[in-house]
C-alpha cells in the first residue's frame, strides 16, 4: 500500500457570487487540470444573514453537474423542468445540467442565522455533454453513515466505501464523495483508488495529512526527500490536495478533524469554459451562449 503524498495546500479565498453572496472557493480558478473531473468548490459557510439572502436568482448551465451538500439551514431551489423544493440539514442535490437547464438557489438561514453547505461541480464527458438534464435529490436519512471501531465516521454521498454504496447513482466520473470525522488524537487510513484524481477539504477541526506511514528517521543513505516530508497541518478551511497512491492518512488534532473526502476518474478532455457553462471546445461554447440569447438553449 502507497500513502498520498501532500501535493498542495490551499486555503479558500473570499468571493461573491450569485446576487452577492459571499462565500469562499477552495478551487475554480485558472488550471483545474490536477482535480479532473471536478471543476469548483465552493464553501458557503456564513452566518450573516445579509451575506447570502440574495442567493443566486434563475442561472443557465450547461455541460457539468452540480452536487450542493447542506450542513445547515436550507436552500429553496427551482428549474426549467419544473423541479421546486428545499434541501436542510444533511441533504444534497445532485444536478445534471447536461444539455442546458435554467435554475435558482436561493439560500435561507436555519434559527440561528447560519446557512452552511458546500457546492462542488463535476464535468461531464464529451459524449454526455448533451445528454438530457436529471435531478437527484437526497434527504440525510438516505446517506448510510458508518462508525468504525475507532469513532471514525463516514457518510456516504456518492460511490462506494467500506461497504457502503451512497444514494447517488449514474455520475459518469463515478465519483466517491465522503464526510469523514475522526476522533481526537487518532491517526486513520482511509483507501482511494490509485487511478483517481482526490482531494481533501477541512471544516472542522485541525489535523495533519501524513506523507509517511511512520516516524520520520536519520537516514543511513540517499533517499528521496520528497518521499519523506513532515506531515501538514491543515485547519478549518485548508483544501489538500493528494499525489498519487492508493490511500490516505490523516492524523486528528486535540479536537478532532471533520473533512470532505473527494475522488474521481479523470475525464482527460480538453475543456472550454466560461460561467456556469463547460464545453470541450470554444465554438461549442459560442453556440450555447447564442442559444440562450437566441431563447434556443433548452432542448428538453
Amino acid at each position: 500500500m502507497s500513502i498520498r503524498p501532500v501535493r498542495r495546500l490551499i486555503k479558500s479565498k473570499p468571493t461573491l457570487e450569485g446576487a452577492g453572496v459571499h462565500l469562499r472557493r477552495a478551487f475554480g480558478f485558472g488550471n483545474t487540470k490536477e482535480f479532473d473531473p471536478f471543476l469548483l468548490l465552493d464553501d458557503f459557510r456564513n452566518d450573516v444573514p445579509e451575506d447570502y439572502l440574495a442567493g443566486f436568482p434563475w442561472h443557465p448551465h450547461r455541460g457539468i453537474e452540480t452536487i450542493t451538500y447542506v450542513l445547515a439551514g436550507t436552500v429553496e431551489h427551482g428549474d426549467s423542468m419544473g423541479n421546486r423544493g428545499a434541501i436542510a440539514a444533511g441533504d444534497v442535490q445532485w444536478m445534471t445540467a447536461g444539455s442546458g437547464i435554467i435554475h435558482q438557489e436561493m439560500p435561507k438561514g436555519d434559527q440561528a442565522g447560519r446557512m452552511h453547505g458546500f457546492q462542488l461541480w463535476a464535468n461531464l464527458p464529451a459524449s454526455l455533454k448533451m445528454t438530457a438534464p436529471r435531478y437527484q435529490e437526497v434527504k440525510a436519512l438516505e446517506i448510510p453513515e458508518i462508525t468504525d471501531d475507532d469513532g471514525t465516521r463516514v457518510r456516504v454521498v456518492c460511490g462506494k466505501f467500506w461497504g457502503k454504496t451512497g444514494p447517488v447513482e449514474g455520475i459518469a466520473a463515478e465519483p466517491i464523495y465522503l464526510d469523514v470525522s475522526v476522533s481526537p488524537g487518532r491517526r486513520k487510513t482511509l483507501p482511494v483508488e490509485t487511478t483517481r484524481h482526490a482531494f481533501a477539504y477541512v471544516f472542522a477541526g485541525s489535523g495533519k495529512f501524513c506523507n509517511a506511514s511512520g516516524p520520520l528517521t536519520v537516514p543511513t543513505e540517499s533517499v528521496k526527500w520528497l518521499d519523506t516530508a513532515p506531515p501538514v497541518e491543515a485547519d478549518n478551511r485548508s483544501l489538500i490536495v493528494f499525489d498519487r497512491g492508493d490511500e490516505v492518512t490523516v492524523q486528528a488534532g486535540d479536537d478532532g478533524i471533520r473533512f470532505l473526502l473527494v475522488s474521481g476518474k479523470p475525464l482527460k478532455e480538453p475543456v472550454a469554459w466560461y460561467g456556469p457553462i463547460v464545453m470541450n471546445t470554444q465554438e461549442q461554447l459560442r453556440q450555447a451562449f447564442a442559444e440562450l440569447e437566441q431563447g434556443k438553449f433548452l432542448k428538453q
